[in-house]
């Protein structure tokens, strides 16, 4: 009688313990973990170099990833006000990987990047405004109220890169 009441106690502990776990599996993937606007606020600069130019970033609209050995994948909106109108339309956020990164299966080495949709696609060029990567992008438009910027877990592994309902998805 005194064991079958200790592996109750048992059982529903480790059933509070799967319970409080299940959240944290679906934000992380191979122990990566989709960072909020708050999170990754604290990592980004207040303004970036672009072209020649110096812009703000907005902040408020920033989120990312940072992998389980410490490495990050930002990305945050810029004020373009004080650039010509087409390197604004391709120049919407700036982009950071610390390590390579696939985006939708492509390669991009580490590095510091413009980023933007331009109808289907979506375009990373360096900071000198050159092309580096062009890739399919999408359009989710079950979504309800798009978010200016996030980030968000893909299902199938990898992440997604949102900017309202336009997105890439990205992986290590």
């Amino acid at each position: 009688m005194r064991f079958n009441g200790i592996s109750k106690i048992v059982a529903a502990g480790m059933a509070a313990v799967i319970m409080m776990a299940a959240p944290s599996a679906i934000r992380a993937q191979g122990g990566a973990t989709v960072l909020t606007a708050a999170d990754a606020q604290k990592l980004l600069p207040a303004s970036v170099f672009y072209r020649g130019q110096s812009a703000t970033t907005q902040l408020r609209n920033s989120g990312g990833v940072k992998f389980a050995d410490g490495f990050y994948v930002l990305a945050t909106l810029v004020d373009t006000s004080g650039y010509s109108t087409g390197l604004a339309a391709k120049y919407q956020a700036y982009f950071i990987a610390e390590l390579p990164i696939k985006v939708d299966g492509k390669s991009l080495p580490a590095g510091v990047y413009g980023a933007g949709f331009v109808g289907d696609k979506f375009v990373l060029t360096d900071v000198g405004a050159h092309d580096v990567l062009t890739a399919a992008a999408g359009d989710d438009a079950a979504q309800k109220h798009p978010m200016p910027l996030q980030v968000v877990a893909e299902p199938s592994g990898g992440f997604r890169l949102y900017i309202q309902r336009k997105y890439v998805t990205f992986s290590r």
